[in-house]
């Protein structure tokens, strides 16, 4: 065999594994961004918003994302745990009618335990917590996101902002979709723990501020859109 076929055939070799290797990235490439949005739902726009609509970056921090924490193994609560973690979240609600800005302050306080309890990043690292949050939670996740920096927005420029009572409720409507997520008994902790009544008489008492007896015949959220304005 010649020197010149030899090289012929060693030319046609490295031109089929380049062709191979850049028809892999293509096959690959399109099926991660559809992947990523329909794991991270309303969390994958909000990325990509913030990334000024360039995909590319936000699905890199996205998979970055996934690499750290998609396998993080979330703990089982324990019963008597999980009933202080659902009182203190009702004695927040209450709280709210006479003192919102505190209400909100507990409710952040709480999910940041909370999620330490079940094995997330503590509290402490808040950037680090809510990123796994959105890995596993991430159609709740933007809840915690909202209610986090109600509490910690200083009164003065709340009011700057033009964040009022009502905008603090509302977060923490949203903040609680998360809490119920993690609070409620996974497969692992042996029990539904009456998931369907306790979700029942929530959801009721918040969104409508329809009056749902809790446990001791207590109202879990008392305050209605007309007692939000008026504050």
């Amino acid at each position: 065999m010649s020197t010149g076929l030899i090289i012929a055939l060693i030319v046609i070799a490295a031109v089929v594994v380049i062709i191979a290797a850049v028809m892999t990235l293509r096959a690959r490439g399109p099926r991660r961004g559809p992947s990523l949005k329909r794991r991270f739902g309303p969390e994958y726009e909000r990325v990509v918003a913030r990334h000024d609509g360039d995909t590319k970056a936000a699905e890199r921090e996205l998979t970055e994302r996934v690499q750290r924490h998609g396998d993080l193994r979330v703990r089982p609560l324990e019963p008597a745990q999980r009933e202080q973690y659902e009182a203190r979240w009702t004695a927040a609600q209450e709280r709210f009618v006479d003192s919102p800005r505190d209400a909100v302050a507990e409710a952040d306080r709480l999910i940041g335990e909370l999620a330490g309890a079940r094995g997330f990043p503590d509290g402490g690292q808040y950037e680090e917590q809510l990123a796994a949050l959105s890995v596993h939670h991430a159609h709740h996740v933007d809840g915690y996101r909202r209610v986090h920096r109600a509490a910690h927005l200083r009164a003065e420029d709340a009011r700057d902002g033009g964040q009022g009572t009502e905008d603090m409720r509302e977060a923490m409507v949203a903040a609680r979709a998360l809490f119920e997520e993690l609070v409620r008994p996974g497969h692992h902790d042996g029990g539904r723990h009456e998931e369907g009544r306790h979700e029942g008489h929530q959801r009721a008492g918040l969104n409508g501020g329809r009056k749902t007896e809790a446990r001791g015949g207590h109202m879990p959220w008392a305050m209605n859109r007309r007692q939000a304005k008026e504050s």
